[in-house]
């Protein structure tokens, strides 16, 4: 569950990774399938859905 809450099962695994520019990978993984989650904890980093449901972020450096 994305966010997660209290008393709900937590993330088992996560997938992290590094871009340049942010913006164009997002764009990059909403058109092979993706889907930008409402909630973004920071800025320099975007969280993301595959089609399948499971969760990943992309990140600027440093972020």
């Amino acid at each position: 569950m994305w966010p997660q809450r209290p008393g709900t099962q937590q993330m088992q695994a996560h997938l992290d990774v590094q871009f340049d520019d942010l913006e164009a990978e997002t764009e990059r993984a909403c058109a092979l399938g993706a889907t930008l989650e409402a909630h973004q904890p920071q800025g320099g980093v975007r969280v993301l859905r595959d089609p399948h449901g499971h969760l990943f972020c992309l990140f600027l450096p440093g972020a």
